[in-house]
């Protein structure tokens, strides 16, 4: 039978087990043996990162052709309006690629957010506003490049869904096994 873990990677973890000695790694909080990562999360992205034991399985979470949808929480700054949220609906053009349609749609805050080490960097004079953004794909700091695209640049990054598994329940650098 297939295992599968749900993981909360905080800020500054790298999604690896094998040390580089600067930062802390996934050996550091999971100690489970031959599970591998279904995917990334950049060192300065927090949230769900799912971690599975097959191989099968681990390429369908990842693979673009299976269009998992993955949920983000994404706080940036300034605060959009109709246009920029309508870019992000019908795919941003970026230097490389453009990207398909998202469903992005602004947010409060979470209400179970959890305080960031180090904090968020903030402005007296530019507000700060949340959206909630879900693509199908996944390419290199996707979602960072697309907020910034439509002049939003991205403060803070979490993953909050990946297909039906969530963060709910989990704190920072917990884990718990999900079901496959």
């Amino acid at each position: 039978m297939s295992r599968i873990l749900l993981f909360n990677k905080p800020y500054g973890v790298i999604c690896q087990f094998s040390r580089d000695g600067m930062h802390p790694t996934l050996a550091d909080y999971i100690p489970v043996a031959e599970v591998y990562p279904a995917g990334r999360l950049d060192t300065d992205s927090e949230g769900l990162l799912l971690l599975t034991d097959d191989g099968k399985l681990q390429h369908r979470i990842t693979d673009p052709l299976h269009k998992l949808p993955k949920t983000y929480w994404v706080q940036v700054e300034g605060v959009p309006d109709a246009a920029a949220l309508a870019r992000l609906r019908l795919g941003v053009k970026l230097a490389d690629f453009t990207t398909q349609p998202a469903e992005a749609r602004m947010m409060d805050e979470p209400a179970s957010l959890w305080a960031r080490n180090p904090p968020i960097r903030t402005r007296k004079t530019i507000p700060a506003s949340w959206l909630e953004i879900t693509i199908r794909e996944g390419k290199n700091r996707q979602v960072r490049r697309m907020t910034a695209a439509v002049g939003l640049p991205t403060l803070r990054l979490i993953r909050y869904r990946i297909g039906d598994w969530t963060l709910d329940g989990l704190a920072p650098g917990e884990w718990r096994e999900g079901r496959a």
